[in-house]
């Protein structure tokens, strides 16, 4: 009897050591390793630099150069004529974002070369032989500053803006006075030259739309900020001749050649600011979306100003490039009016035809409306061949395509003059003048991108922050403080290239199709999944262990009652 109840008890102390066992594994193994197999996986992110971002102050330093000529400044003068100095405003527009403008002065006198130059009859071969001594570097502008009785300049023109990155501004001050009155008159005098060169608080003001709210904008920047696309790597343009009445027409568009002149070299000189190409198509039968009112005081068929949102809709759905592209679009259209309604003019919201015949569409693109002359109708005879004036055409697109892109044109005073960009289509400081814009859009795109993604992250735990996207959210933040570094050093070129670099490696990282949370489940459905797999087995466990300790208790009273 003894030996069973030893044999019993034997087996009891087994089962409660294997119960104990089991227990203790599945509690410090099985558990965690579990816990760790299931756990999201997150990288870790600078979130002290994002929140840092939260709060904008732009710092822009504009590097100008201003140089006397002869006659200018008195020996005094020019002996006692400071090296640099610096002049600063601040703007604050909301607790979050400011900005501060530093133009950095550095004065000299003329060298002998460049009064060779000055001395030259043209204005543009002045222009030119400048900048064959001194290229400049992007952001920065010169001012050379001239007698009042330098017939260079004619009669009632203060300044001249060249091409390229300098201007001739004619002095009307007395050398007599002392050095610092003629120093800051001067500066001064030149403050709207520097502006119109490089840039104004308003276009930084929009530039930083995504920011700041409406109520910052006038009416005019508001415009400007909605007309003018997005800054991006690369835009895609296209070209399209619309012929509703081939049957009437038979037309000719030598678009690829006409591309080449007048588009190629204005798209060559804006290859630091983005990628573009370039293609064109012929759509038969495209008409528009609306019927022209007739009339009758003058024959002609008219286009209103409020109808012209309702033109664009079924043309697009022919276009088809859009769809298909990774880059905005930016459409030109050329509509050669049906025989049935011609001719057919675009009138503005006053009531007036305009000038080119065509209007533009705000981050869309602009559409011509070009008439055909039919001559006597008793000789016409169908279809009528027609060459399209492509040097018309081009010169209407081109405008188009400088205000699409932001490069708006400067309202100036009646004493400026401005040298023509040629074919080039741009000069070098209203490239400028973009770039500027561009980097400051492009910083408050980043901080604005990488804050809400912060925030994103943060509110939703279960998403997977891989080693890819964190690389990308660390490149983009310090490429960022780059560009933040080398606008306050007033190196415009690279400042652009940082901020590229942080738009880039920010959408990268927002847009990374891992970080979809619908990817991942959610803690309870995690539970829900694996309460059904582990409540089986966890059961049986807890309730040996709960007999294990009501056994050890009711024998700890046993053995004190013993006692």
């Amino acid at each position: 009897m003894s030996a069973f109840h030893s044999s019993d008890a034997i087996e009891i102390s087994r089962g409660k050591r294997a119960a104990i066992s089991i227990a203790m594994v599945a509690a410090l193994l099985g558990l965690p390793l579990w816990w760790k197999t299931t756990e999201t996986y997150r990288a870790s992110l600078p979130y002290s630099e994002i929140k840092g971002l939260e709060t904008l102050q732009l710092k822009l330093t504009v590097p100008v150069e201003i140089i006397f000529t002869k006659g200018t400044l008195t020996p005094v003068q020019q002996r006692r004529i400071p090296s640099s100095e610096s002049k600063a405003r601040d703007a604050v527009l909301d607790a979050q974002t400011s900005f501060t403008i530093n133009y950095e002065f550095k004065y000299r006198v003329s060298t002998s070369e460049e009064e060779k130059a000055l001395g030259l009859q043209s204005l543009k071969d002045v222009d030119s032989t400048l900048q064959q001594l001194n290229k400049g570097t992007q952001g920065s502008i010169a001012l050379y500053i001239l007698q009042e009785s330098n017939t260079l300049l004619p009669q009632g023109m203060g300044v001249y803006i060249g091409k390229h990155r300098r201007a001739l501004v004619r002095s009307i001050l007395e050398i007599s006075l002392h050095l610092e009155e003629f120093l800051f008159t001067i500066k001064k005098k030149v403050e709207h030259v520097i502006q119109t060169m490089t840039f104004t608080d308003e276009s930084i003001i929009t530039a930083l739309s995504d920011r700041i709210t409406i109520g910052k904008f006038t009416r005019e920047d508001y415009v400007n900020s909605r007309r003018t696309f997005k800054s991006s790597p690369g835009y895609e343009i296209t070209f399209s001749l619309l012929n509703p009445d081939p049957k009437s027409h038979d037309v000719n568009w030598n678009i690829s050649f006409a591309s080449d002149k007048y588009i190629q070299p204005f798209l060559e000189k804006l290859q630091p600011v983005a990628n573009f190409s370039v293609d064109s198509q012929i759509l038969y039968y495209a008409v528009l979306g609306v019927t022209p009112r007739f009339e009758k005081v003058t024959s002609s068929y008219i286009l209103n100003s409020y109808n012209l949102p309702h033109v664009i809709n079924p043309v697009e759905a022919r276009l088809g490039s859009s769809a298909a592209s990774l880059y905005p679009v930016l459409n030109f259209l050329l509509y050669v009016p049906e025989y049935s309604h011609t001719p057919l003019y675009v009138q503005d919201i006053d009531g007036r035809k305009v000038s080119t015949n065509a209007f533009h569409s705000p981050r869309w693109g602009g559409i011509m409306v070009y008439n055909v002359g039919y001559g006597n109708p008793e000789d016409l005879q169908f279809p009528v061949y027609i060459d399209i004036d492509m040097v018309r055409v081009m010169e209407v697109f081109l405008t188009q395509l400088r205000l699409l892109l932001g490069i708006t044109e400067v309202t100036l005073p009646e004493s400026y003059q401005i040298e023509s960009p040629g074919n080039e289509g741009i000069t070098d400081w209203e490239l400028d003048r973009l770039l500027w814009s561009r980097v400051v859009e492009n910083i408050a795109t980043v901080t604005t991108t990488l804050t809400s993604l912060a925030q994103l992250l943060d509110q939703i735990g279960n998403i997977v922050i891989n080693d890819v996207v964190a690389s990308e959210v660390y490149h983009a933040v310090t490429s960022v403080q780059n560009a933040l570094s080398e606008l306050e050093a007033g190196q415009l070129e690279s400042a652009f290239q940082a901020s590229k670099e942080a738009i880039t490696s920010s959408e990268k990282a927002f847009f990374d199709p891992s970080l979809l949370h619908l990817l991942y489940f959610p803690d309870d459905q995690k539970f829900a999944i694996y309460i059904p797999l582990f409540l089986p087995m966890a059961v049986p466990i807890l309730l040996s262990m709960l007999k294990i300790v009501k056994e050890y208790k009711e024998s700890k009273k046993e053995s004190i009652k013993t006692d």
